[in-house]
C-alpha cells in the first residue's frame, strides 16, 4: 500500500471526480495523504476549459513531477479534462509523468496507481464515457456539511467557444434512483447542503424521458432527512421552466438562488456564440423569477472580448446589467480554444480592449452589489456557519454558493460551531460580503 495524494483543479464537477477517485483508492487500502510532500503517489486532476486553466494544470503537473526528485514521490498520474483532451501529447512532452488517464477511464485509476508503483507506464484515454453515472462512494474533500451532487454530465449545447462537449462528451442524466441514493448517503454522513451540478442542470431528464425533470428531482431530494439547503448551479436560460420556478419559490429546502450563465446579450454575439435566447427573453425570465420569488438571488456570467464584439455591444451589455441588477456576476475574458467554431472567427478584440471591458463591467457590478447588500441591513437571514476566526464566525447565506460568492461575518461569535444554521440580523454591508449579529448560539433550525 502507498500514501496517495491528489491535487484537483477546475470546477465543482472536477471536485466530484476527484472525490470519486479518492474513495476508490481509500477502499483499496491505500492511505490518503493531504500533504503532497509526504505522498508516494501524486494524482493531478486537471482542468482544460480555457487557456489559463490549462496553464495552471501544466504548472501543477510540473510541480508534481518535480517532487519525484525532491521528496518521497515515486509516481505521478495525470487525469481530468486536460488528460482527456491532450493525453498522447502530455505523455510525449512530459515523460516524467507515469500515467495519463482519460475521463472515461477514471474507474480504472486504481489499476493505474498500482501499475505505476510497480514501475510501469500507463497511457489510457479513450472516449470520455459515462463512468460517473453511478457513484461508487466518494471521499468528500469539502467541509463535512456541504457537498456537490452531480445530476448529469457532458453537454449538447455546442456553444461555439466551448470545448467541453468534445472533452466530456454528450449530455447524459444520471438515473434518479442513483442520485437519491447518493444524496441519502451524503445526508447520513452529515451533509446538510447539496449543490447540484452538471454542465446544464436544467436539462436534467430530457435525454431519458423527453421531458425536463429537474423540478421533480428537487421535490424528491427535499424529502431526504437531514438535508437543509439544495442549491442549483449552471442553469441554461431557455430551460428554466415555470415548474422549476414554482419549486424554487415554494419548496423551503430549495434555495431561492439561480446561477444562470448568459454569456452575452448582444444579438449578433449571441448568435456567433451559438447561444439560445435573446436579451428580451432573458429580461422576461428574471422578471418572472422575481415576481414568483422576490427574495431570489440571481447569479450570471458574461464573456467579454469575443470575436466581433464592439464597444456598442459592451454598452448594450452594461446597460442590461444596470437594468437587471444581478445579485452575483462573474466576467470571463474570451479564450480562443483550438478546435472550436469560434476559434475560426475574425475580429478578435485586443487584450487591452478585453481587459478594459472586463474592468468596466465589474465596476458596474461592484456598485450594484454594494447597494444590494446595503438594502439588506436590518433584515434577518439564515446563515450556515463554516469557520470560527477568533471572535468572528464566518458563514454563508442562501445567496452565497460555496467558493464563488460572498460571505457573512457574524461579529458576536458566542459558542457557534461550524456546520450549524443560525438566524442573524444584517448590521453592515461591504461590496460582496455582509456583517451580521445573532442572539442564537446553537443550531436553531
Amino acid at each position: 500500500m502507498a500514501r496517495v495524494g491528489l491535487v484537483s483543479l477546475g470546477c465543482p464537477k472536477n471536485t466530484v471526480d476527484a472525490e470519486e477517485i479518492l474513495g476508490e483508492i481509500a477502499r483499496a487500502g491505500h492511505e490518503i495523504e493531504t500533504d503532497p510532500a509526504l505522498a508516494e503517489v501524486l494524482i493531478v486532476n486537471t482542468c482544460g476549459f480555457i487557456q489559463s486553466a490549462k496553464e495552471e494544470s501544466i504548472e501543477a503537473i510540473l510541480e508534481a513531477v518535480g517532487r519525484k526528485t525532491s521528496s518521497l514521490c515515486r509516481s505521478v498520474l495525470v487525469t481530468g479534462c486536460l488528460a482527456q483532451r491532450y493525453g498522447s501529447e502530455l505523455a510525449k512532452e512530459l515523460p516524467e509523468v507515469d500515467a495519463v488517464i482519460g475521463l472515461g477511464k477514471v474507474d480504472e485509476i486504481l489499476q493505474a496507481v498500482n501499475a505505476t508503483i510497480a514501475g510501469e507506464k500507463v497511457l489510457d484515454v479513450g472516449d470520455p464515457g459515462p463512468w460517473w453515472l453511478k457513484s461508487r462512494g466518494r471521499l468528500l474533500s469539502t467541509a463535512p456539511w456541504t457537498a456537490y451532487l452531480r445530476v448529469a454530465d457532458g453537454c449538447d449545447n455546442r456553444c461555439s467557444y466551448c470545448s467541453i462537449p468534445d472533452i466530456r462528451g454528450g449530455f447524459a442524466s444520471r438515473p434518479e434512483r442513483n442520485i437519491l441514493e447518493e444524496a441519502t448517503a451524503l445526508a447520513e454522513m452529515g451533509v446538510r447542503e447539496l449543490n447540484l451540478v452538471a454542465q446544464d442542470v436544467t436539462r436534467y431528464g430530457l435525454d431519458m424521458t423527453g421531458e425536463l425533470r429537474l423540478h421533480l428531482l428537487l421535490d424528491k431530494l427535499s424529502e431526504i432527512e437531514g438535508i437543509h439547503w439544495i442549491r442549483l448551479l449552471y442553469c441554461y436560460p431557455t430551460r428554466v421552466s415555470d415548474d422549476l420556478i414554482r419549486v424554487i419559490a415554494e419548496n423551503p429546502k430549495v434555495c431561492p438562488y439561480l446561477d444562470v450563465p448568459l454569456q452575452h446579450v448582444s444579438e449578433h454575439i449571441l448568435r456567433a456564440m451559438g447561444r439560445a435566447g435573446d436579451k428580451d427573453a432573458y429580461r422576461a425570465l428574471f422578471d418572472k423569477i422575481r415576481n414568483a420569488c422576490p427574495k431570489a438571488a440571481l447569479r450570471t456570467t458574461f464573456i467579454v472580448g469575443f470575436p466581433g464584439e464592439t464597444e456598442a455591444d459592451i454598452e448594450e451589455l452594461t446597460d442590461f446589467v444596470s437594468e437587471v441588477r444581478f445579485d452575483r456576476l462573474g466576467v470571463f475574458k474570451y479564450s480562443r480554444e483550438e478546435g472550436t467554431p469560434a476559434s475560426k472567427l475574425t475580429g478578435l478584440p485586443s487584450k487591452s480592449a478585453a481587459n478594459a471591458r472586463f474592468r468596466r463591467l465589474m465596476k458596474v457590478q461592484q456598485g450594484i452589489s454594494l447597494e444590494t447588500n446595503r438594502a439588506l441591513i436590518g433584515s434577518r437571514i439564515e446563515v450556515l456557519i463554516e469557520k470560527i476566526n477568533g471572535d468572528i464566525a464566518v458563514g454563508r447565506s442562501y445567496r452565497d454558493a460555496p467558493e464563488i460568492d460572498g460571505i457573512v461575518r457574524i461579529t458576536n461569535c458566542g459558542n457557534l460551531q461550524p456546520g450549524c444554521f443560525i438566524s442573524a440580523q444584517v448590521t453592515g454591508a461591504e461590496h460582496y460580503d455582509l456583517l451580521a449579529k445573532t442572539e442564537v448560539t446553537s443550531d436553531e433550525l
